[in-house]
């Protein structure tokens, strides 16, 4: 039976330990890449891969995914931009309904598409409300859905946009700053969002840093994603796992 993050990091969360996880963009990844990463990850300790994009412009998806369950044990969730990119390789994938803006498409449109394939696929599904944040500069992912991304220094807006996500269902909030982000969604906005909702919130977008990936944690982040970075700097991964394990040390401790 495929790996089910939601009943994992649900359990997670009342006891308040944290997970991390890569997430990986096939336009981004050859094998010898991929194989590195993979390598590094299960040293890491990383406990999901993410894997898609904003703006899929290869055909590598399939590829990538297969090296994974090929060479890993690690979970594989997809993070699709739209219904082209599903693969029933994979363990699962994050459903996202893009609730910071108010495109149509990124709303339902694509969820429509996708709901026979998904019904008839083994993949668990993970009902997800993304939204997106301003951190900085245009990202391909607000240019892609043609929406206004939620303004860094409005928490208010950002909770109140979370909790209407959980009351129409949705399992997990995404709090993205989206690739390449200038800087991290911000900890007030985090912890606002935390507090404001009982489901896992998965934060990811400009952690480039240790001190960003600790702050996260300590603001309440669920799930730590990083990606663009480790590309340019595969080491990176080890100091976020680092960061993931000290945090989950001290929480046993204090037992």
């Amino acid at each position: 039976m495929p790996f089910n993050i939601l009943r994992e990091t649900q359990q997670t969360r009342r006891t308040g330990r944290k997970h991390f996880a890569v997430l990986l963009d096939p336009d981004n990844l050859d094998e010898a890449s991929c194989l590195q990463l993979l390598h590094l990850s299960e040293a890491s300790h990383v406990d999901f891969f993410f894997v898609g994009g904003s703006l899929i412009t290869t055909e590598n998806q399939a590829t990538i995914v297969q090296l994974i369950k090929q060479h890993s044990r690690i979970p594989v969730i997809l993070f699709p931009s739209n219904s082209l990119h599903i693969d029933k390789q994979a363990d699962g994938i994050l459903l996202l309904s893009l609730i910071s803006g108010r495109n149509p498409d990124f709303l339902i449109g694509q969820h429509v598409l996708s709901a026979p394939i998904l019904k008839a696929s083994n993949l668990h599904v993970y009902p997800t409300g993304y939204m997106l944040v301003d951190c900085g500069r245009q990202t391909t992912a607000s240019y892609m859905s043609g929406t206004t991304p939620i303004p860094y220094d409005k928490p208010t807006i950002a909770s109140c946009t979370a909790m209407a996500g959980e009351l129409l269902g949705l399992k997990y909030m995404y709090l993205d700053g989206g690739s390449g982000a200038a800087k991290p969604v911000s900890a007030e906005m985090i912890t606002a969002v935390c507090e404001a909702v009982d489901v896992p919130v998965i934060v990811g977008g400009g952690i480039n840093t240790a001190e960003k990936a600790k702050a996260a944690l300590e603001a309440g982040a669920d799930v730590l994603v990083v990606g663009n970075h480790i590309e340019k700097n595969p080491g990176f991964l080890a100091e976020v796992s680092s960061v993931v394990n000290s945090y989950n040390l001290t929480l046993d401790v204090h037992r």
